[in-house]
């Protein structure tokens, strides 16, 4: 079935339009397009965010652009990420009863995604198809479920830098919404006309939908001028924009990471929901069932994991960020681009054991933890996971591989300063799963004798996500 002729994907199509003529240089200055970036992880709520964000701003003209730098829209974007494929299918179409749609396999989405979405990685190509690859370009952009790029030069103002594969374009941040520790990359943000918001929330998409509220960008009540297309667009961004507070909250049982800005943007999309289904007549007197919703999306999210190598699993949902010890810093050391201790956690929706098995035995995983920490120039690595055990009770492990004397001596750090406010204990099996009883992960700690040092634990407090690891393990590297 192909898409609607009005709709959201109308406004991705002319989006990707807009950043060719940018890039071909047909645009003036006001014309230019700023692009809403989310983190690099591009996990969904980051995609949404950006997209949701992207639909409503003006006056200029917003393209949200995903941070996949190795992964173009297409199949492959797909495959490695088809709860998104599968959140846009639901919220853009009605239910079609056992029968075969484009969001079920990447031979069927992938020309479509490749005419409605732009990756960081289609971004590279394009700048070699349009000869900028010696060109130092600018622009403008808006970040959200992020607060600072990564490669920022010390001679360039605050709230300028770069993503690492687009080196050559430098990107000045005139907004930002965003639920992580702030970074202090920013400089302040005073434009009325665009977003700042650095606030705690289960989802940095209920942030993007109450921020859009508060600007009058998205009106509470639709306009009883709408034409059936703009209602249409509406319902779905709300459903799409749903898709990512659901799965983000585990469908608000997650206590512990829902607020009350999630419950707030809950309300406002609800009630669009209800309210444009009921004047089109399409509810037939029942309300949306946003259970049966999320079901299908999280489904999605963790069958997706099956399709995967180890390395694809590891890099599927990954941040990265560089310490300076405090010692390096007195020293005059460490602040030169390179230097410090390089973190990275990756987080997965399925056990150790599981992986285990997929790598082939502990040797096999561990090996592969270890050749994609040097891939990616890594002193510490973590490995977090986040699944329901044995009788549906949540659980979460952390697996963690450093080197160096900054990457050990600060995991050994944040194991004192953080083993009792997170919980660590001594790995067990937690799945339930009969396989799992037969795995060797509970002997993995210690040297290898290769200068990687291990560490496994069950984290026994599960409200304690990456947001909340993350600053932990990052103080304890700054604090040497």
């Amino acid at each position: 079935m192909p898409p609607p002729e009005h709709s959201l994907f109308q406004f991705l199509s002319k989006a990707l339009q807009t950043h060719h003529r940018f890039l071909a240089g047909r645009l003036s200055r006001a014309e230019s397009p700023i692009y809403v970036i989310g983190n690099p992880s591009a996990d969904l709520d980051s995609i949404i965010s950006a997209i949701v964000y992207a639909s409503f701003a003006h006056p200029r003209p917003h393209v949200p652009l995903i941070n996949l730098p190795t992964v173009p829209a297409g199949p492959e974007l797909r495959r490695l990420r088809p709860e998104f494929i599968k959140s846009l299918w639901l919220s853009t179409h009605p239910p079609v009863p056992d029968e075969e749609t484009w969001s079920d396999t990447p031979e069927s989405a992938g020309p479509l995604l490749q005419e409605h979405i732009l990756t960081v990685s289609d971004f590279a190509t394009h700048l070699q198809d349009y000869n900028h690859n010696n060109n130092q370009l600018t622009a403008d952009a808006v970040l959200v479920d992020w607060n600072a790029l990564p490669i920022r030069s010390p001679t360039q103002p605050r709230g300028q830098g770069s993503l690492p594969t687009l080196p050559n374009l430098t990107f000045t941040v005139l907004g930002c919404i965003d639920h992580h520790v702030d970074e202090h990359f920013l400089a302040p943000i005073t434009d009325p006309d665009q977003p700042f918001l650095l606030q705690p929330a289960g989802s940095c998409t209920s942030l993007v939908v109450n921020m859009l509220d508060k600007m009058d960008r998205w009106r509470r009540t639709s306009s009883t001028t709408s034409t059936p297309a703009e209602l249409s667009s509406e319902l779905q961004l709300a459903k799409l924009a749903m898709s990512a507070i659901l799965i983000d909250t585990a469908n608000f049982t997650a206590k512990e990471k829902v607020t009350d800005s999630d419950t707030l943007a809950y309300s406002f999309l609800r009630s669009k929901i209800n309210a444009i289904s009921n004047r089109d007549g399409d509810a037939a007197g029942k309300p949306w069932d946003h259970n049966k919703f999320f079901e299908e999306v999280v489904a999605a999210k963790q069958g997706s994991l099956d399709l995967l190598t180890v390395p694809e699993v590891l890099e599927r949902d990954y941040k990265e960020w560089r310490e300076v010890p405090s010692s390096k810093k007195k020293e005059g050391e460490g602040e030169g681009e390179g230097e410090g201790v390089k973190i990275g956690i990756c987080s997965m929706v399925r056990s150790l054991p599981w992986l285990e098995r997929k790598a082939g035995g502990t040797g096999p995983l561990l090996d592969a933890v270890v050749d994609y920490a040097k891939r990616e120039e890594l002193d510490v690595v973590m490995v977090m996971t986040a699944f329901s055990g044995a009788e549906g009770k949540f659980c979460r492990e952390l697996l963690v591989c450093a080197t160096g004397e900054g990457g050990v001596r600060g995991v050994e750090v944040f194991e004192e300063q953080a083993g009792v406010q997170l919980g660590l204990e001594k790995w067990r099996v937690l799945d339930g799963d009969e396989e799992s009883k037969s795995s060797e992960l509970g002997d993995v700690n210690g040297d290898d004798g290769q200068s990687w040092r291990k560490w496994i634990w069950v984290q026994e407090d599960v409200t304690k996500s990456r947001k909340q690891v993350a600053p932990l393990i990052r103080d304890a590297v700054k604090s040497l």
